[in-house]
């Protein structure tokens, strides 16, 4: 009513300086009292929403029943007890909370819990026995074409796809466990699935055993924060044409081959761990096509690779970790402008190597190199002495991968102490003409 009166009080005092008419007057006061019903509308869902409660012996002994029961809005509260139900759909505003951790037994038979509404909050449930179809992707949860989702605080056990979005937006992953036993690629699924989709939270998350831990294609201006991923079967973290993303404080460990980043631009990757992804194609990190991106702060340590990047421009990768890996930076001679500034590369087999022998427009400055034999005559912390971080034998690795059996023995020390002195297969435009005498620390 104060909104009406004021409105009416500003027409009196101007219909003469601006000659009002009737139909603005009209116009103003239509909507006005378009905004009054919403406003009444609101108020109302909230002080009348009321709070359903499924129990094993009480009244309701379905969740499906108090789903059809329940008005936009309203709790469901699903007490202590095993429920035999799948293909669970809610289609309507809710939140559901499981209290004493109640569990949602799909039985094998397909998907469990299908949302297809605005605003659903789904909390404190374990969901376990998930359908596996080689042509339907049943997941434990699915959200689709949902907006302000939340998803948290839940435990997934024993599902083909655990958490799936397809075509929403805004919607939070929060907190929840994600285990499966994946055995095959071809016979399991994602942890987390994102498809299309916007401005997303994937936060504090647990995820193994499945075939990639998350997975995003096709989604934007999202942020996958503070997970752990591990003993997935391929990859920890999988994107790909997925633009201005941000991956912090993430911990991707054990995984089949490692995180896969594809076919994207302006990524931030920050304070990452990337930890013993061992195998013959496996990386701490993937990059194939990467433009305009940042990756700084992160751990590589103990993989095969470290960072293994191929078509990958414009980047720039400071402040890292790259300890006791097999290879700590594999760089294809399609990289370009790629910066590689004050990381520390600590006890590595191979430092740097490359397929490039022409010069580039990529840079190494600032970086600390543990093997570095350099000096620093002016005590400045900068070696005097240029390093150059592709040794003989890792550019003969390249050409040759069975020389292996030959890393170690005196016959290639021989060889590489040659090529240092009088350098004719190494590269000689991939060098840190600034290295730290020092460990860099940020």
């Amino acid at each position: 009513m104060e909104m009406l009166t004021n409105t009416y009080s500003h027409f009196i005092q101007h219909k003469h300086t601006h000659n009002f008419s009737v139909g603005v007057v009209a116009a103003l006061l239509s909507k006005t009292v378009c905004m009054l019903s919403i406003l009444l509308i609101v108020t109302y869902q909230l002080t009348y929403a009321q709070t359903l409660e499924v129990r094993k012996t009480g009244p309701i002994q379905s969740i499906k029943k108090a789903i059809q029961l329940a008005q936009p809005h309203d709790t469901i509260s699903i007490r202590e007890g095993i429920y035999l139900e799948s293909e669970i759909i809610i289609d309507k505003p809710l939140t559901i909370i499981g209290r004493n951790n109640p569990v949602i037994d799909g039985q094998l038979t397909g998907e469990i819990i299908t949302i297809q509404a605005d605003s659903v909050v789904l909390e404190g449930v374990t969901l376990q026995n998930v359908k596996t179809s080689a042509i339907k992707d049943y997941a434990a949860v699915r959200i689709s074409r949902s907006k302000h989702c939340t998803i948290r605080n839940n435990h997934i056990k024993n599902a083909f796809f655990g958490i799936y979005l397809e075509k929403a937006d805004s919607c939070r992953v929060q907190n929840n466990r994600i285990h499966s036993q994946a055995k095959m690629e071809s016979t399991s699924g994602n942890g987390i699935h994102v498809w299309y989709c916007n401005t997303m939270l994937i936060e504090g998350n647990q995820v193994s055993g499945h075939r990639d831990g998350i997975y995003f294609e096709f989604v934007s201006g999202s942020k996958i924060s503070g997970n752990t991923s591990t003993l997935n079967l391929r990859y920890g973290l999988h994107f790909m044409f997925s633009n201005g993303n941000e991956y912090r404080k993430n911990h991707f460990i054990k995984n089949g081959s490692g995180v896969a980043v594809m076919y994207a631009k302006e990524i931030v990757m920050e304070e990452n761990t990337f930890e013993n992804n061992w195998g013959a194609a496996a990386y701490g990190i993937l990059l194939k096509d990467i433009t305009d991106s940042r990756i700084e702060k992160n751990r590589f340590v103990q993989n095969t690779v470290g960072i293994h990047a191929e078509g990958t421009n414009r980047t720039l990768i400071q402040h890292n970790e790259f300890s006791q890996n097999g290879w700590a930076l594999r760089m294809m001679g399609s990289c370009e402008d790629l910066r590689f500034e004050n990381n520390n590369f600590i006890s590595n087999t191979f430092e740097v190597a490359t397929s490039n022998n022409y010069t580039s427009s990529n840079t190494f400055t600032g970086n600390y190199w543990s093997s570095y034999t350099g000096y620093d005559l002016d005590k400045d912390g900068v070696g005097d002495v240029a390093h150059k971080p592709v040794k003989l034998f890792t550019y003969l690795m390249e050409d040759v991968p069975t020389s292996m059996v030959l890393i170690r023995s005196l016959f290639i020390d021989l060889l590489e102490l040659a090529e240092k002195v009088a350098p004719v297969l190494t590269p000689t435009n991939v060098q840190d003409t600034q290295p730290s005498i020092h460990l860099n620390h940020w």
